[in-house]
């Protein structure tokens, strides 16, 4: 894999760059698979999401369990970056994990954690079912209240091959 990151990507964005070069690689990634086999496909994915965020960065920022003394994890936690990232691949979908993604954040702030932003990683179809009202509002409350910026970065399928 070549190097993605520059003097100037953070962390954070370059563990976008390399979720978006996993999904690029694996033909119909972006299909709709259903419960079992989409289940064993998005596994199989954030294995190797993990790996390759290691060897990009030189340091296990995944499956942090920085929630407090639950069993709660997050996906990847930057502490230098006080950001939370949760690869929220069915964020399109009404049942999707968004306010649980957020509580997790919170609850790592609370839990005496630096957090400052939390990057929900989707599928196509995440940011424009955050831009509606009802998940609009809670979004712009958690900052408000909790001065905690959330950010939805959708990945690209026209990137696939």
């Amino acid at each position: 894999m070549r190097s993605l990151m520059t003097a100037s990507t953070t962390k954070a964005e370059h563990i976008v760059l390399i979720t978006q070069q996993l999904a690029d690689e694996r033909p119909g990634f972006f299909a709709i698979k259903g419960a079992g086999a989409g289940d064993r496909d998005t596994n199989a994915f954030m294995v190797e999401l993990r790996r390759r965020a290691v060897a990009a960065l030189a340091t296990d920022y995944s499956e942090r369990s920085i929630c407090g003394s639950n069993k709660l994890t997050v996906d990847f936690y930057i502490p230098d970056e006080r950001t939370v990232i949760e690869v929220a691949l069915s964020l399109r979908n009404p049942g999707s994990e968004f306010e649980r993604d957020i509580l997790k954040a919170l609850m790592a702030a609370e839990a005496g954690n630096a957090v400052d932003t939390l990057l929900l990683i989707s599928k196509p179809g995440g940011r424009k079912r955050t831009d509606q009202p009802g998940a609009r509002a809670i979004i712009d409350w958690v900052q408000a209240q909790h001065g905690l910026r959330v950010i939805v970065h959708d990945l690209v399928a026209a990137h696939a091959a």
